[in-house]
Parts: C-alpha cells; structure tokens; sequence
C-alpha cells in the first residue's frame, strides 16, 4: 500500500502527455524505467500495482522492483528480480530471462543408487542428462541415462533391484486382515484382490524384502465392530504372528487401532475415513491410505460458495465416522459465513427425518451415510418429492457406480424411482486413481491397473464394492512393504531381522513407525504420503449424476429411466492444500441452473389502489373548489347584515380548515408506488400537519360558536349582560388557543419523534405459477418510536372536544340569537363531523393492514365530513340571499327605514323587537290560563245555582253573587284581567 501511494504521487512526473515532444530514451532519469514486456509464456508481477494501473502507466520509478514468473512446468532461466536504476535502465539487460520447460525433478533422485547430472543445473533444464548408478547388491533396472528434451525424459525412470534370495529360502511375514465383504460398506470385494494383487508384484520383485515373503490372513468383518472382535482376537492369539493389521471401514479400524498399541502393531487401513482416527494419542500406531473423510469438507465449502450457497441441511447415519465429519463440516462453514439451518441423524429408519427436511424446506442436503442406507434414505427422498430442480444432494462418492439400481429387500421403491430420485446429485470423492495415467512405483499406470484388477474381480465393477477404494488397499501392501524393507537389512544397516518380531518387541514396532511415517512414493492413487496424524494427503474429486439421455427420452415420450442410462460425470478437482479448485464446466442442472439453497422470497409492497385514489383525488378536488366558493361567497358578502350575524370571520375558518382536510387526502394515499423512500417521512409529517391544522381550523371554528351560545343563553341571569354584546375578538382567541395547542403537539411531535417509515410484513404467499418462489407481501407506514403513546394523546384530546361538541350542539338546540344566528346549523355540523370521526379513527386503526379499506375509510370520512360542513354552513346563506334579495348592507338599510342611528341603537332595536316577542309569549300562556280559572268558575256557579235558587243579577252587569262571597272577589272580568299584564 505504501508503494502504491508512493507511484500515485509520483505519477505526474512519471506520465508524458502524448506530443510533449522528445523521444523516450533510458536516461531519462526524471521519468524511471520503461515497462519491460513478459516473456514467452511467463509474466511480470508488478508490486502493488494492478492490472488497470500497468496499463495506464508507461514508466516505473528508480529503486522499483519487477519479478518474471513462468506458467506451467517452466522456470525461469536469467535474472528472476530486476530493478529500476538511476540512470533509466534495468539491471541485468544483458542477460535476458527465459521460461524453459524443466523437466521431472523425480528423475533426480534414485532410491538404493546415486543420480549424475550432466549438461546443466538444477532444475533439469533441455539438454540435461542423468546417469544412474546402483549400491552394491543391487542391480540396475532399465536404462542407465536419460535426457531432457522440451520438458520429457528419454527414456522411463530406472530402479535399483536386490540381488534377490531365491523364493525357497525367503522367510515369511503374515499380513492380519480385516475385508468388509458385505454389511453397510462391502469395500472388501474390490479391496482383497487389490492387496492380493499387490502381494504377488511386491513378492515378485528382488529389490524390496529380498529375504521376505509377504503373506495374508483375512476373515470378513462384515464392517461389524462385533464380528471384527472376534477375528481381532482370534488374528491375535493364533499362530502365526502378524506383524502388521489391515482393517477395512471405519468402525472396525476404530476397534482395531485402539487394541493394537496394547500389543504393539501397526494398523494400516485402505479404507477408514472417521475423523476421529486423526487422533493420535488415542490411535498412536494407526496409519491410512485413504484420506480423512474431513478432506470432503473444504471440497464442500468450496462448492457452496461457488454457487452462493448461504445455507445448508445434513442428515447423517449415526456413526462416530459421520458424527465426527459433520462436526468439522460445521466448524468450516461457520468459519466461511454459512449456516447449517436444519441437522438430522437416525440409526436404521429415516423416514422421519427426511419428512423434516421437506418440512424445514431444505435445499442444499449433506447427506452421510453408508451405500445400504442411501438406498433406504433416497426411497424416502422420492415418496417426499425431495429431489429435482429445486434439490440439491451431496453425497460420499465411494459408492458403487449403480449404487441406486442394487436390489435391497428393505426398501419399497422400484429402481425407476430410486433413479429418478438421484439424478442430479454431487459426490465428493478423494481422488483414489492417479488421473495423470503415470507409471508408478510397480511399474504400472493407473489405467493398466484397473485393467488388471478387473480381470480378476468376479462380477462388473460397478456392482463391486470397494472398487474404487481398490488403488488405496493396492498401495497400503507397497507403502507396507517399503517401510519393512526400510526396517530390515535390505533397505538400511541396521541389521533389524523381521521374524524376530513379537507383541512384546516394541523396538521393531518403532522402526516400522518411522519407516512408514517418511513414505513417499507414486502409486496407482497417486503420491503417497502421510500427515502428522497417519492421514493420507491426497485430492478431491468431484463429479455428478447425470442424465441427459434419459432426459431426452422422457420429453420425447419414450420409456423413461432406461437401463443404464445416466452416469457420474467429472466436473472438478480441488486441492485442499493450494486451495485450487480446476472447474471443468460440465455440471448440468436440472432446471437449466444451480437452484436457490432456499425458497426465494421475492418482497413486494402493497400498494394503493390507483383507481381508488383518482377516484377519491377527484372528489377532494371538487370539495377544495367547493371551499373556495364558499369562501369567495363569504368573504364577497361579508358586508349583508345577515351574514355579518353568522360571525363571517368564523366561517371562513372553517372554509378554510376544510380545505387543508381535504387536501389531506393526496399525501394520505401516496405510497411507495408514486415516491421513493428518501420523500416518505415528509409525506408523513404533510399527512399530519394537513389533517391536523384542518381539523382544528374547521371544527375549531364551529365549536367555538357553539361554546359561546352555550356560555351566553343557558344561565340567563348571570349572562344577561354577555346578550347584549358579543366581542368578536374572544372567539377568535378561542380559536387561536386550539390552533396553538394542535401546532404545539405536532411540532413536540415532530422534533421529538419525527414520523419516519416503516415496514409491516405479512405471511408469505404461494403463487401459482412458480412454487419454488415465495411472495412476502410488505406493506409502508408512517410510524414512530412512541407512535402509540401519541396518538393516545392526540386521539383522547380530539376525541373530548368532539364529545364536548356533540354535547353543547344538543343543549343550544332551542337557542335562538341573532348574534351568531347559523349556531343550529353549525350543530348539524358539529354532529356529523363528530359522528364520522368517532367512527373512522377506530376502524382505520383496526384495517391499518389494509391499505385500500383504510385509506377508503379515512379519506371518505374527510370528504364527506367537509362536504356536509360547506353545505349545510353556506348553502342555506347562499339561498337565503338569493330567494329574498337580502343583498342591501347594513347602511343601505338604515337610510331606507328613515333612521339616523347608528350600529348600536339598532342594535338595540333589535333587543327590544326580540324581548317584545318573549313578553307576547308569556301573554298568551297567561291568557290560557285565565281561560281555565273562567271555565272552572262557570263549572261551580251552574253545580251552585241547582242548590240555591237564582238571585237577581247584579245591577252593576257583573256576575252573580254568591251568599258568602264579597263583589269585588267575584268580578274578574277583562278589563281587570287586563291589567296583570301592564
């Protein structure tokens, strides 16, 4: 990083503007060295510049260091480093560098004989030769001198063979083995004709154990710890002595190698890959020629991030080898940011595991477990449906090749079935077959061997278990071999006599440990050696199943799942050790490509219906044009005496707060369909502020009106003076006063806890036209922190004043003034705004999730509720003035009546006029009741004239006299009813 600040700041002197004239020349020292171009087939790796940078920059600075590196089996021949000097030039110009094919370095080395190099140095380069010589006792094997020539010797490697005692005198060594011919993994078939196999090339050549015979004792384990047991013991205490043991699956190699250091034997398996036989203080002689099964796992984690895999499932058979793998498995793809969302195991049924998996929707499935389970996994696999486009299977590779076609009484799925269930599927195998078809260490290639071995094996291979394990069982008898022959006389001094070996004779045992602890060698697997931990190093093979026959054949209408039809197919190597992975680009997919490791959930916003929206949008619109109509009209005829008592400066408030309300409905319906997310929190503050300074405006005006007409005419005696003059001033303060606390509210709102947007998600959906896909519906909000505790506050509040409302509209119902004579009507208001909001605000909040049923709700009530508050406040004025010509103003009438006074006398007239109408009504109630006396009064003279006889009448023409009742009592006629009025 350093350097490359430094050719960044240094970059304007080194840079020439094309036409700045002069030609490029080496001393040219203010502008460094030219760039040197590579050479055949090699590169220059410039220090901390990247490509785009050497491109762009035609000079380096003094003191810059340049490397060549070479592709393929080359190296570079001249100066490897060059340097930028002062003077504009390279160091070494004259000497050039080169990449040259080298040849084998293992031609450089011969085991029991010395190399000569001749014509060149090391590495060996075209034009190198090589003499081999043997040591004494050993005699040479093919051609003394080879030479290299573009990259290939001449002539196969020599070895040095033993002056070999004759096979009469050869002393016999016995070999304890444990083949698994049958049970979960029956890898002795092909592996027991590979060790016999190599047994008779080992005991055929005169330069390894010339004075041994290598012999073997075998018995089936049926890969049973409990059977191995018993053979274990019967290898052990039965004649003759074995100084080595063989056992085959993992299982039975945990049993072996646990027992064998208590009598002290080398265990080398061909097939054991558990993790936990890595252990060394529990397995301290245990060696193996097959890899960890832990070597699948970088392969593994290699593959899912490959294809972008984020998480995994595994099922597992329970056993400590597959147990212990999956447990490295998770520490891995912890460690490369992938999570094992779902872990099942079972013992001998997995019905109810796989169930899980297809309940869990797992994708991408590790599953491990023996061939005989994988039949009984992968018919369950079918009857779930868990295989095909969507379903990816890893699985140990191995199985025989027609694992799947394998008769198996234990499962109920015909072999069509079990093919259709894993096609597709990945194996990860170690690489147990040298690829690169080389000649190994018996003179056999890979190839030849397989040729041979085939021979021998009684049935086809791929019907054969453990034939692909068969190579690492071949070189396990060579690895076994070199290490005795490096332990006894023939392959060192130390003069160690095999037959002298015993189970109490740890000394050899430790001779044989380090023999077999420095191995290496080529052999049909590949090159042999081992780890710290007895481990065999080696590469992973990956290949899948494919089907593309059978395929054709279903889609052409043809019989589908034929007979041999489908294969596993190579697609890749990866090295472990360099992390190199080599993609050969055969994979196929069932669905044209790697699916998703899980369900893709596409999230979609529901948004508001566009046609609901223009249709409400259009009436806001016509009710903000009917406001202002009504405000026009307002404010046009504010000088009509009739409108001057409806107290104009109020309605035009609620005008006004009508319109802000209705202009509440456009930021209410905007969504994420119409703005970005960057412009939601001020539509939300504009929803707020609109609706709120609306409301309090509109309802504000009308319940002030209503207030006051309480206040003023329901204690008449107390308020008698408030009749007489109205200041207008203090209705307008009243207003004010619910302004300000709606604007106090809104901006502690907002500075404390701005509205901001918010997401709601709803359960997922299945569309109907892609099941592998999930709707997750998501809907947008205009919510905050403490969103709940607001609107209590700011609901409770609106919610009180509109009770309030609904109460002093239904007590001035019977009022009539002339000061504000538009009071009912604005109680008519009152109850419907009141109504609507009381209804609305709940249900709004209940249908918060439905966006359309919400917004319907809430945007009609607005509408509505402006529309019945401009209709029944204006348009009764509107008529009024328009049916009786009521346009003349105040002073206008005032000259017509011939009078000279001025606002307050007629004001005064209007009180009197008014009190005359209440004195007439009390009147008329008093002459009903005079009617009543008078009708009682006639009823008890008649009751009276029956008892006494008629007297004469009075001459006065008053009524009757009654013997005990006084005249002046007795006459109550009008002219003196009359006068209780005056």
């Amino acid at each position: 990083m350093l350097l490359l600040l430094l050719l960044l700041l240094l970059a304007p002197l080194f840079l020439r503007p094309p036409g700045a004239g002069g030609a490029q020349t080496p001393n040219a020292t203010s502008e460094g060295c030219q760039i040197i171009h590579p050479p055949w087939e090699g590169g220059i790796r410039y220090r901390g510049l990247t490509r785009d940078q050497v491109k762009a920059i035609n000079f380096l600075p003094v003191d810059y260091e340049i490397e060549y590196v070479c592709r393929g089996e080359r190296e570079v021949v001249g100066p490897k480093v060059r340097k930028c000097l002062a003077n504009g030039s390279w160091t070494d110009m004259d000497t050039p560098s080169r990449c040259v094919r080298i040849c084998s370095k293992s031609y450089l080395t011969l085991e029991n004989g010395k190399v000569f190099l001749t014509g060149g140095d090391l590495p060996a380069l075209d034009g190198a030769r090589v003499d081999f010589r043997c040591d004494p006792d050993f005699h040479l094997v093919g051609s003394s001198r080879s030479i290299c020539s573009q990259g290939q010797w001449s002539t196969p490697k020599p070895h040095c063979q033993v002056n070999r005692t004759p096979h009469s005198e050869r002393r016999a060594v016995y070999i304890g083995a444990l083949f698994p011919m049958s049970g979960g993994w029956p890898g002795g078939q092909a592996c027991q004709p590979a060790v016999e196999m190599a047994l008779e090339d080992v005991n055929s050549r005169r330069d390894i154990l010339p004075d041994y015979e290598l012999k073997l004792i075998h018995h089936d384990s049926k890969c049973d710890p409990g059977q191995a047991t018993k053979y274990l013991y019967e290898l052990l205490y039965n004649d003759p002595i074995k100084i080595i043991l063989m056992p085959g699956c993992s299982s039975v190699s945990t049993l072996v190698a646990e027992a064998a250091r208590m009598w002290n034997l080398i265990v080398l398996s061909y097939g054991s890959s558990s993790p936990a036989l890595s252990n060394r203080q529990r397995f301290p002689t245990f060696f193996r020629t097959h890899p960890s099964a832990t070597l699948h796992n970088p392969t593994r984690v290699k593959l899912f991030e490959k294809w972008g895999w984020k998480k995994i499932a595994t099922i597992q058979q329970t056993t400590e080898v597959f147990t212990s793998t999956l447990d490295d498995l998770e520490e891995r793809v912890k460690e490369a940011g992938i999570e094992i969302t779902f872990r099942q195991s079972f013992f001998s049924d997995p019905a109810v595991p796989v169930k899980n998996l297809k309940r869990q929707d797992a994708r991408i499935i590790v599953g491990l477990f023996y061939e005989t389970e994988a039949r009984k996994v992968f018919c369950e696999v079918y009857k779930e449906r868990l295989f095909g486009k969507k379903y990816v299977w890893f699985l140990i590779g191995w199985y025989a090749d027609n694992w799947f076609k394998i008769y198996d009484p234990s499962i109920n799925c015909t072999v069509d079935e079990m093919t259709e269930a894993v096609e597709g599927h990945i194996t990860t195998e170690i690489v147990m077959l040298n690829p690169a078809n080389t000649r190994s260490i018996s003179n056999m290639t890979s190839q030849e061997f397989v040729e041979k071995l085939t021979k021998r094996l009684k049935r086809h291979p791929e019907e054969t278990g453990g034939f692909q394990e068969a190579p690492l069982a071949y070189d396990a008898i060579w690895a076994l071999a070199l290490a005795l022959n490096k332990t006894s006389g023939g392959g060192s001094r130390s003069g160690v006599r095999l037959e002298d070996f015993n189970y109490n004779n740890q000394t050899i045992t430790d001779q044989i440990y380090r023999a077999m602890n420095s191995s290496s060698f080529e052999g049909v697997s590949g090159h042999v050696v081992f780890d710290a931990s007895g481990s065999r190093m080696a590469w992973t093979l990956i290949e899948q199943l494919q089907d593309l026959l059978c395929n054709q054949d279903k889609r052409n209408g043809l019989q589908p799942w034929l007979k041999g039809c489908g294969s596993y197919k190579k697609i890749g190597y990866y090295d472990s050790t360099k992390d190199d992975l080599s993609w050969s680009k055969t994979d196929k997919w069932i669905g044209g490509s790697p699916p998703a490791d899980q369900t893709l959930v596409i999230k979609t916003f529901r948004f508001l219906s566009q046609k609901l929206f223009i249709s409400v949008s259009v009436l806001s619109s016509l009710g903000i044009v009917l406001a202002v109509v009504c405000l026009s009209f307002n404010i046009y005829n504010s000088h009509v005496r009739y409108i001057q008592n409806s107290q104009p400066n109020l309605n035009n408030l609620t005008a006004v707060g009508c319109s802000l309300a209705l202009a509440a409905v456009f930021p209410l319906g905007l969504d994420g369909y119409h703005i970005g997310r960057n412009q939601f929190p001020f539509v939300c503050q504009a929803r707020l502020w609109l609706l709120g300074l609306g409301f309090s405006l509109g309802y504000g005006s009308m319940f002030t009106k209503i207030w006051w007409v309480h206040t003023v005419f329901t204690k008449k005696e107390e308020k008698k003076e408030w009749r007489k003059t109205l200041e207008p001033w203090k209705l307008y303060a009243t207003v004010g006063l619910l302004v300000g606390m709606d604007v106090l509210t809104l901006a502690i709102w907002q500075i404390v806890d701005p509205l901001h947007r918010t997401i709601e998600t709803f359960a997922k959906e299945e569309p109907k036209e892609d099941i592998d896909v999930s709707i997750l519906p998501q809907l947008e909000h205009c919510s905050s922190r403490k969103m709940n505790t607001w609107l209590g506050i700011f609901y409770g509040y609106k919610g009180l004043l509109l009770l309030l409302g609904i109460f002093l509209a239904y007590e001035t119902k019977s009022v009539s003034t002339e000061k504000i004579n538009d009071h009912r009507a604005v109680g008519m208001a009152i109850y419907n705004v009141a109504v609507l909001c009381l209804i609305t605000a709940p249900v709004t909040m209940i249908l918060s999730s439905q966006q359309d049923a919400a917004f319907a709700f809430a945007s009609l009530a607005i509408v509505f509720s402006s529309y019945i508050t401009l209709v029944v406040l204006f348009v009764p004025k509107m008529r009024r003035l328009i049916t009786r010509g009521e346009w003349q103003s105040e002073a206008q009438d005032t000259m017509k009546t011939g009078s000279s006074t001025n606002n307050n006398e007629e004001e005064k007239s209007r009180l009197l006029e008014k009190e005359n109408r209440e004195l007439e009504k009390i009147i008329a109630e008093k002459e009903e009741r005079v009617s009543e006396l008078r009708h009682q009064l006639q009823s008890r003279q008649q009751l009276r004239s029956r008892r006494h006889p008629p007297t004469p009448p009075d001459p006065s023409g008053g009524l009757p006299r009654g013997p005990a009742e006084p005249p002046d009592r007795l006459s109550c006629d009008g002219s003196r009813v009359h006068l209780l009025y005056k």
